[in-house]
């Protein structure tokens, strides 16, 4: 498939002229709506914010419609971003899903028009239930700001479609402040890298922010050895079926590391022609007080250490500097994404 690039922009028939011109003012037209809303965004947002830092139950999302598909993307960022919430399709609220609400909840609504039949329905089931309603919507003066214990009012927006009916730049807005406070709630939660790796385990997100502990060799996949022992009584008593591993970590009684003894330092001896140094202790020939990372760090902190010291084993150590574990950059294989650097 061509790609376009300015560079053939020159090159383009008059019909493709037209659809791109078309295109940018649809842009154009979503940009300056967010420009203005953000003018007019008010306090409401904050205290919004608070009450959903706050709540002890759950946050239900609803909203109709193309609102409604926002509804489901603010649920899952509220969720990802460390609160509890849930999408609530309206239409199925009052076929049952109303089951799912109790007097501790918020439910958050969604609707440009705030005329929303399936939305507005809620109402009246909502405040018999006593959970607490806020409305994302255009005008606090429409059926549901008026109906909302707090309503966040962005104000007119010019959709982007020509007919002006179909929801473009209103559903931007949306999501847009939906988004806003969501992350102004994870603010208030001071919610960490840390969070949000137990809340993305899966994919390069989780995988970049996995801690180091979660793929390091443990117990018997490592190879120990103290610093009076021999290279070669090492090697032999080391040798067997176990996971490989190119590096011999010396250790004294108590497992705090002194040193490391690699594949290379050993093929250094050979190429020295220092095999004698292979019947003498181990701890004459280690990189002494090796690089190391402690537990708790991150697997992209581990990698850049690695790769900015040209190293392929890294000792992980606890708050004592015990051995714990070793990072190998052979499992590091699969694990690190291709924009890992990114």
């Amino acid at each position: 498939m061509a790609v376009i690039t300015e560079c053939s922009l020159a090159s383009v028939t008059a019909t493709e002229a037209e659809g791109l011109a078309f295109a940018r003012e649809v842009l154009r037209i979503e940009a300056e709506a967010l420009e203005r809303v953000r003018d007019r965004l008010g306090p409401a947002i904050a205290r919004a914010a608070d009450l959903l830092y706050r709540c002890s139950g759950s946050v239900l999302v609803t909203g109709m419609g193309k609102a409604g598909l926002v509804a489901q993307k603010l649920a899952a960022t509220l969720a990802s971003t460390g609160t509890r919430a849930f999408p609530l399709h309206p239409a199925e609220a009052v076929h049952g899903d109303l089951g799912r609400i109790r007097a501790d909840d918020v439910v958050l609504a969604l609707s440009q028009s705030g005329e929303t039949e399936e939305v507005l329905r809620l109402v009246p089931a909502l405040r018999r239930l006593g959970a607490c309603l806020v409305a994302i919507t255009e005008r606090a003066g429409s059926s549901l700001g008026r109906a909302a214990d707090l309503c966040i009012a962005v104000g007119p927006v010019e959709e982007a479609c020509p007919l002006g009916l179909a929801p473009s730049a209103s559903t931007t807005v949306l999501m847009a402040v939906g988004d806003a406070l969501a992350l102004l709630v994870s603010r208030l939660r001071d919610f960490s890298a840390e969070d949000f790796a137990l809340f993305h385990p899966a994919g390069s997100l989780g995988r970049k922010l996995m801690r180091v502990e979660d793929v390091m060799r443990v117990d018997r996949q490592l190879r120990r050895a103290h610093r009076d022992e021999t290279v070669r009584s090492v090697f032999v008593r080391l040798a067997g079926p176990r996971r490989r591993s190119g590096a011999v970590l010396i250790v004294d009684e108590d497992s705090e590391l002194l040193g490391i003894f690699t594949d290379s330092d050993l093929a250094r001896l050979f190429e020295r022609r220092r095999e004698a140094e292979l019947d003498g202790p181990i701890g004459a020939v280690m990189t002494p007080d090796p690089l190391r990372i402690t537990i708790g760090a991150t697997l992209a902190e581990a990698v850049d250490l690695m790769q900015a010291h040209k190293i392929s084993e890294l000792p992980v150590v606890d708050r004592d500097n015990r051995l714990a574990g070793l990072i190998d950059v052979t499992d590091l294989i699969g694990l690190v994404p291709a924009d890992f650097e990114e």
